[in-house]
């Protein structure tokens, strides 16, 4: 898993994340969902992950506990194998809120969940800052203007190719 965390994230799983931020939940889970669809490699997982959190946080808003504690207990074989950091995506502190509101969550029991405070949710932290590295050398490549070069060999890609090369 640790492989895929060098390539850059997928442009529907970015607006996945800015709208599980913006508490949009229904519609960052469909957003990540469609990142989930695109991709091939071990990543889609971790986009899994994060858009069953976004289903469940979905079901805390709407009082539904029996609906939350069971995606939620999807949600973590999905994120258990992750690395703290993952392109860009703090993995380790999501995972730790998570679990945050779900113990909350927990406490209040069905019966009280409609008095769960929605202030207790976190946002996900992530660096947008696109990195990535050679598939021919190893390097950390630069970006200007949609063109990506390794300045150690020369290899050179537009970003419309990211998919044919990272993924």
């Amino acid at each position: 898993m640790e492989n895929s965390c060098s390539a850059p994230l997928h442009p529907q799983a970015i607006d996945g994340l800015r709208l599980f931020n913006q508490r949009k939940y229904f519609e960052a889970h469909e957003a990540l969902e469609d990142a989930w669809r695109d991709e091939t490699g071990p990543i889609r997982e971790l986009y899994r992950g994060i858009l069953q959190v976004a289903v469940a946080y979905l079901h805390i808003t709407r009082g539904n506990y029996d609906g939350a504690v069971k995606v939620h207990g999807r949600s973590l074989k999905w994120l258990q194998d992750w690395p703290d950091v993952c392109r860009g995506i703090e993995v380790g502190k999501f995972k730790r809120d998570v679990e945050g509101v779900m113990n909350i969550v927990f406490t209040l029991g069905r019966d009280k969940i409609q008095e769960f405070n929605p202030s207790l949710f976190h946002k996900i932290e992530w660096n947008e800052k696109r990195i990535w590295i050679c598939d021919r050398c190893g390097t950390e490549m630069h970006e200007k203007n949609c063109k990506v070069s390794c300045p150690n060999c020369g290899n050179r890609f537009d970003c419309s190719d990211l998919n044919i090369y990272f993924d």
